[in-house]
């Protein structure tokens, strides 16, 4: 489909579209690049705990606690008269000032494995997901009758977001684009850290190669994102886990996932994969030339004095 709505042609779709959507597996992979993007965060080690709260439980000792009838607790002392002691509970827990039970810990580990093959089938039914009209919709977009269709390769080369949304409005995404620009008000306290509005997630655009112009053109569009074909992933293919999201793939995109056959099980070159060196085999060393025999050197008997 052309900039001015017009067909130019069709395309077969390659093998990676035909995999039955398993929406375990893509919830799986999903879960596990969400899990990989968690910030770590916890507080100061020594937090609640920089008090000075040696006491003595002995009878009879100086700033002792026995015999009073209070209870173990650690305390810190404000003020003394004598062997008298104003003091007051601290660094334990429960107390003011004191340390947390169980805070959270900044060195603890929430990332999740998945399987290579494995993360290779989600991505292929998220791919399946997105050329089923069905799902699509029943994620909410708003998507024209005739759907999905393959983009001309020049929706790469644009660079002024007015082209690029005057475009989309002639191929029928008008609807989808005002779906978009609708934001609302985030429940719960992300309204007080930064987050207030949230906006839907609107149009996913697959081009052949890095760096292309589309991606400053859909940068000011809400809701879109720009991603090249070999960098795909189950999280960008179904936001929050749900499959089916607006996707629109250039020619050149399809192209390059048929040449190289991305995201199959045969696939070597995929992203994240180690490559293992393999040695050769140590040559065999020749047989060392036989020595030739040195003539014996008969010595001269020492001489006596």
């Amino acid at each position: 489909m052309s900039a001015q709505n017009s067909e130019a042609g069709s395309v077969e779709l390659p093998q990676q579209f035909s995999e039955p959507v398993r929406q375990d597996l893509i919830m799986r992979a999903v879960l596990a690049i969400q899990a990989a993007n968690r910030q770590p965060y916890g507080g100061y080690g020594d937090a609640g705990m920089r008090h000075s709260t040696k006491l003595s439980r002995r009878r009879r000792d100086y700033k002792t606690s026995y015999g009073y009838g209070i209870s173990r607790v650690p305390r810190k002392i404000m003020n003394r008269r004598g062997r008298r002691m104003g003091w007051v509970g601290a660094l334990s827990p429960g107390t003011v000032g004191g340390r947390r039970a169980h805070p959270p810990k900044p060195y603890a580990d929430w990332s999740q494995k998945v399987n290579t093959l494995e993360n290779r089938k989600a991505i292929r039914c998220a791919l399946s997901a997105t050329v089923d009209a069905q799902l699509v919709a029943a994620r909410g977009h708003k998507i024209p009758k005739v759907f999905p269709f393959i983009i001309d390769d020049a929706f790469e080369s644009m660079q002024k977001t007015a082209d690029l949304e005057a475009a989309l409005v002639k191929i029928g995404f008008a609807d989808e684009l005002v779906r978009a620009g609708v934001t609302r008000i985030r429940a719960g306290r992300g309204k007080t850290r930064g987050r207030k509005h949230k906006s839907p997630t609107s149009i996913l655009f697959v081009v052949s190669k890095d760096a292309t112009p589309l991606v400053k053109a859909a940068s000011n569009l809400s809701g879109t994102d720009v991603i090249a074909v070999h960098r795909v992933n189950a999280l960008l293919l179904a936001p929050g886990t749900h499959a089916g999201r607006l996707t629109l793939y250039t020619k050149g995109a399809i192209e390059r996932l048929a040449k190289e056959g991305l995201f199959l099980q045969s696939h070597k070159g995929a992203s994240g994969e180690k490559k293992v060196a393999v040695k050769a085999a140590p040559a065999e060393k020749k047989a060392a030339a036989p020595k030739s025999a040195k003539p014996a050197v008969k010595k001269a008997p020492a001489k006596k004095n």
